[in-house]
């Protein structure tokens, strides 16, 4: 029996992803120079959840809001998502702000901006360039769809998605085979992602030895009060501002951080939300968020709904601030937070995507030297991990909180998620069933976790 026990736990990904962190880490601090080689373990696994990302995206965008029945609805769901989007941010800033403000780790440091080396942090800059307001709008419409679907660029695929669902919504019964058809492409895609998923504990193995051999575990050492305020301020923002919302929802926030468990441990393991968004589409629908909301709601929230980078923003621009002895009055801290309103949006998922989005902010500024990126440029995959978790988290309650709203959360069908999920149980997307007392095959949403009883 023990034996029996021993090896469903060891068949468990998130107990997998755990052994692959550990050796990972054990790995790259006592072998830093094979750790260092394993980098391409990490990027394989990210490659080849991004390989699956453009089309996993388009079905649900397309599947969800074209079975809504109208634009209207589409538009609400929209706004609702937008309007919680941008309160979070701010909170996020604000927490981050208070928090820097308070623990003030870069006072005393001393450092004179003008002897930095900026060698290191040249692509940030180079990128920082084009990531202004204007630049930011253009980009959101796509040369060509096939680029955007080539490139992977989350909002041009949102946008085009949105306009095709439109377009079908107006066209009504005739296309009906269409969405079917791309529901059940959708569904195909899905069990594409449950093998690439085997894979996690090695890619998250590979991500996390590269990450100690190559800055070391001493490196924490020296930028410790830094790193302690970031996940201090992230872990709060959680239980405070996202329990709260989780209150307000009905759904317990510790059983919803086991549930996702498993994404958790492989964004701590690659630091890119991107490599457990398809995962992510299939869990929130499972636990009784309906695909219309999710299928709009979840990418989107990828790209508007930063909140570990809107915090590390704040906490890194003012850190900078205190090591180069620049004083920043409250006046200039709440440009600092106005700015980064919008400098936070469009960093979606990918690793160094908010490093980018704060050598932007600074550059906008130009009150804190922009050479002083060289500071965290050491320690930033160690505080990406903190962000991309938070992001993780926060896009999963937002996702909740906005189904809640619409009257699109089924609780009951939550708690049998979570029972399931804590039984060990796989959870899996809705199957196409045919519909009784019809002699077509029509998409239906039976409960998930009803079927995975049934099958055991």
């Amino acid at each position: 029996m023990n034996a029996q026990r021993f090896k469903k736990l060891a068949s468990t990904l998130y107990i997998q992803v755990i052994v692959g962190l550990t050796a990972g880490v054990l790995l790259g601090h006592f072998y830093p120079t094979i750790g260092v080689e394993l980098k391409p373990l990490g990027d394989l696994f990210i490659k080849l959840i991004k390989m699956l990302l453009a089309p996993i995206i388009f079905a649900s965008v397309v599947v969800g809001i074209a079975r809504m029945g109208s634009v209207k609805e589409t538009g609400r769901v929209g706004a609702k998502a937008l309007l919680y989007f941008e309160i979070c941010s701010t909170l996020a800033l604000v927490f981050g702000l208070v928090v820097i403000n308070v623990v003030k780790p870069g006072v005393g440091m001393n450092i004179d901006a003008s002897t930095i080396d900026t060698a290191s942090i040249k692509t940030y800059t180079a990128a920082a360039e084009h990531h202004t307001a204007t630049e930011f709008l253009m980009n959101i419409v796509p040369n060509s769809v096939v680029g955007a679907f080539a490139q992977g660029d989350m909002l041009q695929i949102i946008l085009f998605s949105l306009l095709f669902s439109f377009a079908l919504n107006r066209l009504g019964k005739r296309v009906a085979p269409l969405v079917d058809g791309l529901d059940m492409f959708l569904h195909g895609m899905f069990g594409v992602v449950r093998i690439v998923m085997h894979l996690a504990p090695i890619g998250a193995f590979g991500g996390i030895a590269f990450t100690i051999a190559k800055y070391g575990i001493g490196t924490l050492n020296s930028f410790a009060e830094l790193m302690i305020a970031v996940y201090l301020t992230c872990f709060l923002f959680v239980v405070i501002v996202l329990g709260t919302v989780m209150r307000y929802c009905g759904v317990p926030l510790w059983g919803f951080l086991k549930y996702i468990k498993d994404e958790l441990l492989i964004v701590m393991g690659t630091a890119s939300t991107e490599a457990v968004l398809p995962q992510m589409l299939m869990k929130m629908e499972a636990m009784g968020c309906q695909k219309k909301v999710v299928g709009l709601v979840l990418p989107t929230g990828y790209t508007f709904n930063a909140d570990g980078t809107a915090i590390y923003l704040t906490m890194a621009a003012i850190f900078i601030a205190q090591a180069t002895n620049v004083d920043m009055t409250i006046w200039d801290q709440l440009v600092i937070l106005s700015v980064m309103l919008l400098t936070s949006k469009g960093s979606a998922g990918v690793a160094g995507a908010g490093f980018v989005a704060l050598a932007a902010s600074l550059a906008s500024m130009h009150k804190i030297p922009l050479s002083g990126l060289v500071l965290l440029v050491g320690i930033d995959r160690f505080l990406n991990e903190a962000r991309a978790i938070t992001n993780l988290i926060g896009n999963g309650v937002a996702t909740i909180a906005v189904s809640k709203w619409e009257g699109a959360l089924d609780l009951e069908q939550m708690k049998r998620a979570f029972a399931a999920s804590a039984a060990g149980l796989p959870v899996l997307p809705v199957e196409p069933q045919l519909v009784a007392g019809t002699d077509t095959a029509k998409p239906v949403a039976p409960s998930m976790i009803d079927a995975l009883a049934a099958r055991k």
